[in-house]
């Protein structure tokens, strides 16, 4: 087959080549150039299936300032790591010691109980671990018209003939057939309202200012496609942190348009969202949409609270000065939603740990509230389900100690062995809100899971 130079767009997933640290590692580095982009993207996700571990990152060519990658996929576990919460974070530093390789997996947002003393009782039937890292056995990096395949040492032979299996590759076809999937609300609409009335008192009172309350669409005794899902939810949604993860038998299914925390040497940046809107196919309405979410104050308010939030957790570490709200309250637009994005940088110190940076700030503030810890206390106490790896984070950290994580919302989780489909929802309480348009934020933002899962 005859090579060409195609051209992608760069990627939200980034890693940065130029700055790369020449040192000893493990790995094997080739460069492959091809034809056709869409069909080789897909293909290599598609052949990467009989991989027990796949984490799967793609920007679907969403262009900004930090990004560089189209897409990324990590297959196979050399080494790994899979804990509950507690002492979690000393044992993945202990961990990248290890390897002192790249590293991928999750943070569960439970990981709060061992930052704060916070607790978590509520119903959870995903049964997924609090964190989950591993070393791959094999990476491929797609940008600037190349697959970067980098295999560790004892897989390096594999290249080539991987190389050529994925051009190759003949994608998976699934029959389509009616889901009769059903859905079920954990908390049903009364209760939401009164559950909402209820923080809007603590706020009133002046116990926080803004809360993310969240709840759960689920299904038991359900078996789903998980591929064939994401690949939908994907196509109808084209957001700049979509993810496909998939270990042993559980999966991540997510449409996020959301980063928590990159770091690039010593620059860390934040991209909080909060401000949602709906789309419309008439042109005229649409920018209307657009320009009400940008003028709302309520949803002005929720994103200024969260950047405010953000911006305290960064200055814990940050050398004095640095941190810096680089854009403020600016909307984007995806094929769902509007949505309201502020970014935030900060300069850190070259000897601070890349895992003590997460943990500084996590959970991230637009998942949690303001002050965090006291909102995160009453949302335990109002949602009746474990969110397990929704308001987590998915993503990698590199050999020279950067990393970059995106949020997992706008996500299906789904346990197969014990037949669970999970896909949660929310939106931020302020002093603003009325508990009827909360609820209606909270379908909107379902609308593309539920597509996806009852088509």
């Amino acid at each position: 087959m005859e090579l060409s130079t195609f051209v992608f767009l760069k990627s939200i997933w980034a890693f940065d080549f130029q700055n790369l640290v020449q040192r000893q590692m493990p790995r094997i580095e080739q460069h492959f150039h091809v034809s056709d982009t869409e069909k080789f993207k897909s293909n290599l996700l598609d052949w990467g299936q009989d991989c027990d571990t796949v984490v799967w990152l793609d920007s679907n060519q969403h262009d900004e300032k930090y990004s560089q990658h189209n897409a990324i996929i990590a297959l196979e576990q050399e080494q790994s790591i899979r804990c509950s919460y507690q002492d979690s974070f000393e044992k993945l530093k202990k961990f990248q010691a290890k390897i002192q390789d790249y590293c991928f997996g999750f943070l569960g947002y439970d990981l709060k109980n061992d930052i704060e003393s916070l607790s978590s009782q509520n119903h959870d039937g995903l049964e997924f671990p609090d964190l989950f890292f591993f070393q791959p056995k094999k990476l491929i990096f797609l940008s600037n018209g190349k697959a970067t395949f980098k295999y560790l040492n004892s897989h390096s032979e594999e290249i080539k003939n991987d190389f050529e299996s994925i051009l190759n590759h003949k994608e998976t076809l699934f029959k389509k057939t009616k889901n009769n999937l059903t859905l079920n609300f954990r908390i049903q609409k009364e209760d939401y309202l009164k559950k909402v009335s209820s923080i809007l008192n603590h706020i009133h009172r002046g116990d926080i200012y803004e809360a993310n309350f969240c709840q759960e669409f689920y299904a038991e005794n359900e078996e789903i496609q998980p591929l064939e899902v994401y690949k939908n939810l994907n196509q109808i949604s084209k957001t700049p942190f979509a993810t496909y993860l998939k270990f042993e038998e559980n999966f991540l299914l997510s449409a996020s348009p959301e980063r928590y925390l990159k770091k690039n040497g010593c620059q860390i940046i934040s991209q909080p969202i909060k401000g949602t809107a709906r789309r419309s196919s008439n042109k005229q309405k649409d920018l209307a949409l657009k320009e009400a979410l940008k003028n709302d104050p309520k949803e002005r308010a929720e994103n200024i609270m969260i950047v405010d939030l953000v911006r305290n957790d960064l200055s814990r570490i940050a050398l004095k000065g640095s941190v810096q709200v680089e854009e403020l309250c600016k909307v984007y637009s995806f094929k769902q939603v509007h949505q309201m994005i502020s970014s935030i940088v900060s300069e850190i110190p070259e000897n601070i740990h890349p895992v003590d940076i997460i943990k500084n700030s996590y959970p991230m503030g637009s998942m949690t509230g303001a002050p965090k810890v006291k909102a995160m206390k009453i949302i335990e106490k109002h949602e009746e389900t474990k969110r397990s790896l929704y308001s987590g984070a998915v993503g990698y950290f590199t050999p020279e100690g950067n990393f970059d994580f995106n949020v997992i919302i706008r996500s299906i989780l789904y346990n197969k062995k014990n037949k669970y489909v999970s896909c949660s929802v929310g939106s931020a309480i302020t002093s603003l809100s009325v508990p009827e348009k909360e609820f209606e934020e909270c379908l909107l933002k379902a609308k593309a899971l539920r597509e996806v899962l009852l088509s």
